[in-house]
């Protein structure tokens, strides 16, 4: 088997490669901690393929077309997160402990992850779509994300506005150029031939992303299971509850679009705030956060047939 083949067989295995790396990285914590120094740079490497995987023309229709984006985003951003922090005094969170509040609004606060891009082409939906709510998105955090988190989770986190610009301007800016850079080295006609093997790279930089993402949650969760369990249940319980109604309310755009959307929305970024936060987190704060990729790595393995099955059945109706 060729390698552009094994790429191809990886990349159609995305989302269970993806749910494997949770699991490798909680059963080997070594290798977890081996790899935690490549954590940005495999951020930064699904942005840059992100970028390649997506057609320009498409991704420039979607800007020109605005609209949607545009609503999306405001509910991504600002919506989601202000909903949440309003219900928030009336949920009894505080009672699982310090920082787990804010742990839930930095989250809620955050861009979509770096990855959406790349489980949405896992999961054939709206790329194009994905991206440009990512990209808006992301650009709009050091705005948005500060004020959000402060007012609704007081001033436990004094977040670092400067730091966390220039670390997205490094990481947008940077994958921008360098996936520009690739594209016209290679050509737009062999990258569109090769979408099934760059689809193979970035489910390996996911399954390397997974695996360093668990450094250090063997040991919490061997230390408080009974914590650590019910923290995991409360991020599934946000990511399917945000999952479903997102996709709900955009219902009467394509299926590809609106299932798009609803995992931009279910899926954060928390890192990029957690990188900014530096060490100044409470300890339960780290632990939702590591908790917080458990739905990221598996719901996305265990939505695919589902996703697929809602897919071909709208093939033959057009919409």
């Amino acid at each position: 088997m060729s390698l552009t083949s094994s790429l191809e067989w990886l990349g159609r295995q995305g989302t269970r490669v993806a749910a494997a790396s949770i699991l490798v990285g909680l059963a080997i914590p070594p290798l977890a901690a081996a790899l935690k120094p490549i954590f940005t740079a495999a951020i930064f490497l699904l942005l840059v393929f992100a970028f390649l995987r997506v057609d320009p023309s498409a991704l420039r229709a979607r800007f020109k077309a605005p609209l949607l984006v545009a609503i999306a985003c405001l509910g991504i951003m600002v919506l989601t997160p202000v909903l949440f922090g309003l219900a928030l005094p009336h949920t009894g969170i505080d009672k699982l402990g310090p920082g787990v509040a804010l742990g839930m609004m930095m989250y809620l606060a955050a861009p979509p992850i770096m990855s959406s891009t790349a489980f949405a082409a896992m999961l054939r939906l709206d790329t194009a779509l994905t991206l440009a709510v990512l990209i808006v998105g992301t650009a709009a955090t050091p705005l948005l994300a500060p004020m959000i988190v402060s007012y609704f989770a007081g001033n436990a986190l004094d977040l670092d506005v400067s730091q966390l610009v220039l670390r997205l301007l490094a990481i947008l800016g940077g994958a921008f150029i360098t996936a520009r850079l690739l594209r016209w080295w290679l050509g737009n006609e062999k990258i569109a031939a090769n979408k099934g093997a760059i689809d193979g790279i970035n489910a390996i930089l996911l399954f390397l992303f997974g695996v360093t993402a668990m450094d250090g949650v063997t040991a919490r969760a061997i230390a408080e299971p009974s914590l650590v369990a019910a923290l995991t249940a409360l991020t599934f319980a946000i990511a399917i509850g945000i999952y479903a109604l997102t996709t709900l309310l955009f219902w009467r755009e394509e299926l590809e679009k609106s299932l798009a959307l609803g995992f931009s929305s279910a899926h954060r970024n928390m890192g990029v705030l957690v990188a900014a936060a530096g060490s100044g987190l409470p300890e339960l704060t780290w632990i939702y956060f590591a908790v917080a990729q458990f739905p990221i790595y598996l719901l996305p393995a265990l939505a695919a047939p589902v996703v697929h099955r809602l897919l071909e059945r709208r093939l033959p109706g057009g919409k």
